[in-house]
């Protein structure tokens, strides 16, 4: 395709889905949602390269797309990165593809036709100290990596983007910013019976505050216990619970404290929570709490405000770009965040306004849009933009 052609054909496009988890976390969530929007859209045919169990999700997900299931060996991380080197450029070669897009930091050293990476985080140069070494260290170095030598690079927020270019200290002048969306047909204001079915596995009754999200040194949740217990021990506040939901990550005390269960009934746990329960989980909470120091994007706020609640967040990186003037910010210290949840739980007005501004704002993030920015990347890569 020359750069003449760009915008008159359709590209044809190859996807590398293998790395999607079993859980659907993180860069899942972002494949589960961009490919169905790329897959309608008219200036792309897609191929999506799969591993053999999600490939039945893909057809259903996105079924105008060809799906191309990887060998069983490439399963296994080590196996799943030595098929990216030498078994993806031989499928974008087979199958005559226009551009690759690599949804998750790494690429083929080779590749025979322009590769987009997608860089979803910053703050493994920003905020290493959050970050395993060995995580750190492989996702500095394939970031580094990908910069120099990808077509175009792709980041969920500007904060990232920026974050980015003066990590590397490179200025990236054909990078593309793509938002996330939201599938407002899920995320919304839902009925009771979901939001029952959603906290049947909490105890009690009575108003909550929500966390959603990997129990991880970043996300701040054994500070927003202490001090949601702090704020809540006003008598004007009594009955008021913290329901969390997320898989354990690598945050011990925080992990330690709520499997404890030593804070009880007031401080509740789940793990890992179905997908389809959360907007149950956020609709029924009166405020989603959201103390991150900092995010790539921070999709926990936007689903929080398509739902219709108030959201507590902190004014780090990317979260301001998705929270704008709806959401509520503190600094993620005890005291700030005390503070905050004093003044937020004990002003129902001030909350619920809050809430109704969330769903209109949530409806500016498509997927829609984000495919487009995807598509815009792809022609800037195929057109020579490095």
């Amino acid at each position: 395709m020359t750069p003449d052609e760009i915008g008159t054909v359709t590209l044809l496009a190859l996807v590398d889905a293998t790395s999607i988890p079993a859980n659907a976390g993180g860069v899942g969530r972002y494949l589960l949602n961009l490919v169905p929007a790329l897959a309608k859209h008219e200036g792309v045919r897609l191929v999506v390269a799969s591993q053999a169990r999600d490939a039945d999700l893909w057809a259903e997900r996105a079924p105008g797309a060809r799906i191309e299931v990887v060998p069983s060996w490439a399963r296994s991380v080590p196996g799943r990165l030595l098929w990216e080197q030498v078994g993806l450029p031989r499928l974008a070669r087979r199958l005559g593809v226009d551009v690759l897009l690599a949804p998750h930091y790494t690429m083929p050293v080779a590749s025979p036709v322009p590769v987009v990476v997608t860089l979803h985080d910053a703050t493994f140069f920003s905020h290493p100290q959050l970050h395993s070494r060995l995580k750190g260290l492989f996702f500095r170095s394939w970031t580094t990596y990908s910069v120099k030598h990808a077509a175009v690079c792709v980041t969920p927020s500007a904060a990232t983007l920026d974050e980015v270019r003066r990590a590397t200290r490179r200025p990236l002048p054909g990078a593309v910013v793509a938002y996330h969306g939201i599938d407002t047909a899920r995320f919304r204001p839902v009925g009771d019976a979901s939001q029952r079915r959603a906290t049947a596995g909490f105890t009690g009754a009575g108003p909550y505050v929500a966390f959603v999200g990997t129990i991880e040194p970043r996300k701040n949740v054994s500070t927003l216990v202490k001090a949601f217990l702090a704020a809540t021990d006003d008598e004007r506040l009594a009955g008021w619970r913290l329901l969390i939901a997320g898989g354990a990550g690598w945050d011990d005390e925080a992990v330690s404290m709520l499997t404890s269960r030593v804070h009880a009934p007031r401080v509740q746990w789940t793990g890992f929570l179905d997908d389809g329960d959360l907007p149950g989980l956020l609709s029924g909470a009166e405020l989603v709490a959201y103390p991150s120091d900092g995010e790539g994007f921070g999709l926990p706020v936007l689903e929080a405000m398509a739902c219709g609640t108030a959201v507590l967040t902190t004014d780090r990186l990317a979260l301001p770009e998705v929270g704008g003037e709806v959401a509520f910010y503190a600094e993620p210290t005890e005291s700030g965040l005390r503070e905050a949840l004093r003044t937020i739980l004990l002003d129902g007005r001030l909350r619920t306004g809050r809430g109704l501004d969330g769903p209109a704002r949530a409806e500016s993030f498509t997927w829609e849009r984000s495919a487009d920015e995807h598509v815009e990347a792809f022609e800037h890569a195929i057109g020579g933009a490095r």
